[in-house]
């Protein structure tokens, strides 16, 4: 039998995303595009994120237990389905059973979407400490990669195959991928390993937030993950409203929010992939965790004032704005940089201070409280955005991150030491 691999588990995960980097940035034009409140549309983007808030320190404990093989495979033949079930609710006529069906597709999608957990548990189990965070850096990179492929694929599958078009795609993708890991994908929890202690859920919760330092980890990245997805899921809503693109002209939306999707990507892999280690072997994770949530800071606090008008066009900036859309892309770049560096060090250090036989619980722990992050970004970010005012929204969560940082800083230094 083949050892566990670094570069298949990459692989499957990467698979993964792009089949969510396809459909993710389409799911509010979608639901736009059936003239859908402002609320309609922060439930319907909730739904993933708050069943994975159930599911995933769930799937977590489970793949201590079982491995983490079964709980891939699980989680890939959901992911599947979930994305047949969108593709169908795209293509409806009828309004109401539209938005049922796609927030339903999202529901499921986020009830299986264990794949993340499991793999950084994965990569702890096959990992030495002192290379962790670099290790954890390449689940980065497939995130960003599967934002510059998926997106892109999107986008193509939109023109050329119609309204449903993204959802099969992405089907596809995640089909493709339940096989390979079938076949190739093996075992990384080892037989003789310790057994992990079963708790209820809300004891796991306990558990995890009071252990010293891990519990202060996964505050840092409730915060970081609820700024960011307030960002994720308002972007294309900002660059059309200070750019004069009409909301309801869905090939023009589309085709911005691909390309600022692919950008920030491209960006966030070349960082998470070959950057990351130096950075965090020089200055050690809690600084660079510090840092990361500064520069993201300062990102979000300009974009809602970079205004101007026309569209990105393969790449070329019409004059006489391209002023501005180079300021977009420059604020969009030092965010993409600063997020990048949040995920893995702080995994990498939140994974050396777990015992071996609690990777997946904890990890699930921390992901379960990004998922309720980004219920609260992805239910009131829209609404802030729409209803109060877009330049507070940005702001306040500049506020956050500041706050954050400063605050915790010092405490996780201290923690790790």
């Amino acid at each position: 039998m083949k050892k566990p691999s670094l570069l298949i588990i990459w692989l499957t995960v990467f698979i993964d995303l792009i089949g969510f980097g396809i459909v993710v940035p389409l799911v509010p034009v979608f639901t736009k595009r059936f003239d859908a409140s402002s609320l309609t549309i922060g439930i319907v983007l909730a739904c993933f994120s708050a069943m994975q808030f159930v599911f995933a320190p769930i799937w977590g404990r489970l793949s201590d237990r079982i491995g983490r093989r079964p709980i891939m495979l699980i989680s890939t033949a959901g992911a599947t389905i979930s994305y047949a079930i969108f593709a169908l609710g795209s293509g409806l006529q009828d309004t109401t059973t539209a938005l049922v069906t796609l927030g339903i597709a999202r529901a499921f999608a986020g009830a299986f979407g264990g794949n993340i957990t499991v793999a950084q548990a994965y990569i702890a189990d096959i990992t030495p400490p002192e290379n962790r965070s670099k290790k954890m850096g390449l689940i980065g990179m497939a995130f960003g990669l599967g934002f510059i492929f998926g997106p892109a694929i999107g986008g193509v599958s939109l023109k050329q195959l119609g309204i449903t078009g993204p959802g099969w795609v992405a089907a596809s993708f995640c089909a493709v991928n339940f096989l390979l890991a079938l076949l190739i994908l093996r075992e990384s929890r080892q037989p003789s390993s310790e057994q992990a202690p079963q708790r209820p859920q809300l004891a796991q919760w306990r558990h995890t937030l009071t252990t010293p330092g891990i519990g202060l980890l996964v505050i840092v990245f409730f915060f970081s993950t609820l700024c960011f997805s307030c960002f994720e899921v308002t972007l294309a809503l900002l660059v059309c409203n200070n750019f004069g693109i009409d909301i309801k002209d869905n090939a023009s939306t589309a085709t911005v929010a691909t390309y600022l999707f692919v950008y920030c990507g491209l960006i966030s892999a070349l960082v998470q992939g070959g950057m990351i280690g130096r950075i965090v072997k020089k200055l050690g994770e809690p600084k660079v965790i510090a840092v990361s949530l500064i520069l993201t800071a300062i990102s979000l606090a300009l974009l809602p004032f970079i205004k101007g008008s026309g569209l990105l066009t393969w790449g070329i900036l019409r004059q006489p704005e391209g002023q501005a859309w180079w300021g977009l892309l420059g604020a969009l770049a030092l965010l993409s940089i600063g997020s990048s560096l949040t995920r893995a060090p702080l995994f990498g250090l939140l994974s050396n201070l777990t015992s071996a036989n609690e990777q997946g619980a904890n990890i699930g722990v921390a992901q379960g409280a990004a998922s309720l992050a980004r219920i609260i970004g992805q239910f009131s970010a829209p609404i802030i955005f729409l209803e109060v005012s877009s330049p507070g929204l940005f702001v306040g969560c500049a506020a956050t991150l500041i706050l954050t940082g400063i605050l915790v800083s010092q405490k996780l230094a201290r923690s790790s030491r």
